[in-house]
């Protein structure tokens, strides 16, 4: 083969020349030239995020069951176990603190039961956030009727409701609903009317080891065995996931509306704001991190928007807890599946 001729050299040396003038990256010049792919950054671009909500789960309560999924993200993320929950210590006022990103005072949810003639919370939530924010949508399964209260209908949010009243209704027939989910998401044909691909958060409601705690005690075989049931729940939900290749993608939160000894489901709370865990865990955090500032589970929905690289200029309570990022800075870019405004 012959060498190439001067001319064709010059050529190639007046387009890095060109490249160099507008601005294109040195690294990616040298890339170039050597016919490779420029490295990748160092922090994974999250499109997932997972959040899981259990109730009646504390630190002790890995000592009273085996709950390898929940180690494993543990081990590999970031945690506190004492973040603030909301008073009053029930479930309905907690979780429209943690999607409203508001204390109980502003959001003004009291009550802990459905009812019909109240509506649906006022403030935004954090699915709207995310619809405003980034054209992000969102899929949410709870395990209890109280939760009707925040079930607001929108084109860019899913709700599925699965409560005690229904016999059959358990964390397995949960994960079943969330499996029937993503097998028709990722079809082609949509899910319903709102949502046409994976949704950018999952919010999965966990409550089987609070109600067995309350039913048969804090001590009790039922309640280990409702930790091992949870459990197996939240790794199942993460074997989709990875059988979707979108855990390198994906940020896992986990966190509780209730410890250990606690009924979130009764008429009055019988305790202050309770401390529960905070756990996060997968693309963009630190692995191995005690969490050192103050956190609340008001904060989680000002968290999942700094995962997701979004930003709210709307006034709430909530409060990025930004210690738990890795530090190599990376530019915001827009998230694909992202709908287009």
């Amino acid at each position: 083969m012959r060498p190439p001729s001067r001319c064709f050299s010059l050529i190639v040396l007046g387009l890095l020349a060109l490249l160099l003038e507008i601005g294109i990256p040195a690294h990616l010049h040298a890339a170039t030239a050597a016919g490779k792919k420029a490295p990748p950054s160092a922090v994974p671009q999250v499109e997932h995020v997972v959040l899981f909500v259990l109730e009646g789960f504390s630190r002790d309560s890995l000592t009273g069951a085996p709950m390898p999924a929940l180690k494993k993200l543990i081990k590999e993320g970031s945690v506190t176990w004492t973040a603030g929950g909301v008073k009053p210590a029930l479930r309905l006022p907690t979780m429209a603190s943690l999607i409203t990103g508001m204390p109980v005072e502003k959001h003004g949810i009291t009550w802990n039961s459905f009812e019909f003639s109240r509506g649906y919370p006022r403030p935004p939530s954090l699915f709207d956030y995310l619809d405003l924010s980034g054209g992000r949508d969102s899929a949410i399964f709870f395990m209890e009727e109280s939760l009707y209260q925040l079930a607001k209908p929108t084109p860019y949010t899913d709700y599925q409701l699965c409560g005690a009243l229904r016999p059959e209704c358990g964390p397995q027939k949960l994960v079943a609903y969330i499996q029937q989910y993503f097998q028709k998401a990722t079809s082609g044909h949509g899910y319903g009317h709102a949502v046409l691909s994976l949704p950018h958060l999952l919010v999965v409601h966990l409550p089987e080891a609070g109600r067995a705690g309350v039913t048969h005690g804090w001590g009790s075989k039922e309640y280990r065995e409702a930790l091992r049931t949870v459990d197996g729940s939240l790794q199942s939900v993460l074997d989709l996931y990875k059988y979707h290749k979108l855990l390198d993608r994906t940020t896992v939160l986990v966190t509780a509306l209730s410890g250990k000894g606690i009924d979130p489901g009764a008429e009055t709370s019988m305790v202050d704001a309770p401390i529960v865990p905070w756990i996060v865990s997968g693309a963009g955090i630190k692995r191995g991190q005690t969490i050192h500032q103050p956190v609340s589970i008001i904060d989680t929905g000002a968290t999942v928007m700094r995962i997701l690289r979004l930003e709210t200029h709307t006034e709430w309570d909530s409060k990025v807890v930004e210690e738990i990022f890795q530090t190599t800075a990376t530019a915001k870019r827009p998230v694909p599946g992202a709908r287009k405004r």
